[in-house]
């Protein structure tokens, strides 16, 4: 059986197609399928190392982002797509896959557009409230539609869609507070924030956080995921802004977390500051309250539409960009930090709105539909 996983290369449409990708390989075993072989197709991997340790095969399909405004970019663009639809179009006749799995993002489009020639059945999923603009696209013909959040199902009426949640990796779940503990060289009994700004980091919330760095370390721990290139900035910003600080040990800055750095260090969070793509998914099912701060430039105000959806259910606290200054981020840290029982109904919250066995759920309508029908 050959299934395609297409996507975006941000780790909100990336890191969820590993998951399903690790879900269809434990349902290939059940259904005894003797043969699973797994091609993710995008512009541009994420993590191509983690492809490769997946087994997972990875084909360029060219594919240009599609905009809403005038870019001098829009002409080599649309070019770039033209091309990728006719290359998708081959690479698809020649591999011929029994299902296609999509989360969306203009880098799916020419595959999708391909599967729609060659008639190969198709599965996407939305992550977000506000469907984008491939997604509202695929939704009128794919056979199978999978949401995030049961506000989207408007966008896809009288269609055949199921609100089953966010596919998430099982693989930063769990965690061992003792060896977090050793490993980020922490304190005992002092609160740990942990700062997440999407795969790539937030230059706004890095800038954000060693504004407050100086006053924040007297109270919490902060392990601040900040982005791989902006490492060297920001940890040497940090040790000049600590430098005359007796608790300067207290912050511990990253470029990347891994999957195993990521478990142990939400083991040990009491709150985390996030943005709030499809991570929030990851944030609830880890229990842990949280302060999120939507990236105001995010298309269709996806992630505006997902804080507030995850924020009615009570599992955090939304701060918008635009209102963003390090005193108001400290203040809310603060008040939620020194609310034991507010805490508590954030945690409740969390576990309330977290969905496992999405991952799972996707996976076995891949098989059914890739096998049975």
């Amino acid at each position: 059986m050959k299934v395609i996983l297409t996507g975006g290369g941000t780790g909100g449409h990336f890191y969820p197609l590993i998951a399903v990708a690790r879900s269809l390989k434990k349902e290939a075993e059940e259904e005894n399928i003797a043969r699973l072989e797994l091609f993710f197709v995008s512009n541009d991997p994420l993590d191509k190392e983690l492809l490769v340790r997946e087994n997972i095969k990875f084909i360029k399909i060219p594919a240009g982002k599609m905009r809403r405004y005038f870019s001098l970019r829009y002409l080599p663009d649309t070019l770039k797509t033209i091309f990728g639809v006719f290359w998708a179009f081959w690479r698809l006749y020649l591999l011929m896959p029994d299902v296609i799995f999509s989360k969306g993002g203009y880098a799916s489009f020419p595959t999708l557009l391909a599967a729609r020639v060659l008639k190969i059945p198709v599965i996407i999923h939305e992550s977000d409230i506000v469907p984008g603009l491939v997604n509202q696209w695929a939704g009128k013909w794919a056979d199978r539609i999978a949401l995030s959040f049961t506000e989207s199902a408007g966008y896809f009426k009288d269609k055949n869609s199921a609100v089953i949640g966010n596919p998430i990796r099982l693989q930063v779940i769990g965690g061992n507070a003792q060896e977090a503990i050793e490993y980020f060289k922490l304190e005992e009994n002092l609160p740990v924030i942990l700062v997440l700004g999407g795969s790539q980091g937030s230059e706004r919330i890095n800038e954000t956080i060693l504004t407050i760095l100086d006053q924040a370390v007297k109270k919490y721990q902060i392990i601040h995921q900040v982005g791989k290139n902006n490492l060297a900035d920001v940890s040497g910003r940090a040790g000049v802004i600590l430098a005359g600080s007796e608790f300067k040990t207290r912050y511990h800055s990253y470029g990347f977390l891994d999957e195993g750095e990521l478990r142990d260090a939400s083991r040990v969070a009491f709150l985390i500051v996030s943005r709030s793509s499809s991570a929030i998914f990851e944030i609830a099912a880890w229990g842990v309250p949280a302060i999120l701060i939507p990236l105001a430039t995010a298309a269709q105000n996806h992630q505006r539409e997902n804080a507030y959806a995850y924020a009615g259910f009570g599992g955090c606290q939304v701060i918008e960009e635009t209102n963003l200054t390090p005193h108001l981020l400290l203040a809310e840290i603060d008040k939620i930090l020194g609310d034991p029982a507010r805490q508590s109904k954030m945690k409740l919250a969390a576990q309330g709105f977290a969905r496992l066995d999405a991952a799972e759920k996707i996976a076995k309508e891949i098989i059914k539909l890739g096998v049975h029908e």
